[in-house]
């Protein structure tokens, strides 16, 4: 996610050491939003997730990175663009969490009678 924004912030942004204001902000709330995904490591890429964790403002602004950085990956870190490619192939994990609330026992049982 990281090298994705710098990507796109150093074209868009022209910054040339470090993130600009905007484009840390966005990587600091998508670090926080995988960081309280409720399927950890299992995660798949958001397009294959059935929780959509992020705004709708912040969700745009991470389309925008991702469709103009994601064909750049190819050339500048092709290990990181292959990974990203096998991740979106990824099922999530089954989890007792959904919607990062735990289930309740209602939930759980058979109400086929």
């Amino acid at each position: 996610m990281a090298v994705m924004v710098e990507l796109y912030c150093h074209a868009h942004h022209k910054s040339a050491d470090a993130l600009c204001a905007q484009c840390s902000e966005l990587l600091h709330y998508a670090e926080s939003r995988l960081d309280h995904c409720p399927f950890g490591a299992q995660k798949p890429t958001c397009a294959a997730c059935p929780i959509h964790c992020y705004k709708p403002t912040q969700r745009e602004r991470m389309r925008a990175v991702m469709r103009y950085a994601g064909p750049r990956m190819l050339w500048r870190h092709p290990v990181l663009a292959l990974a990203h490619v096998l991740d979106q192939h990824r099922q999530p994990a089954p989890s007792g969490r959904q919607r990062g609330r735990p289930r309740r026992a209602a939930d759980q049982t058979d109400q086929t009678g």
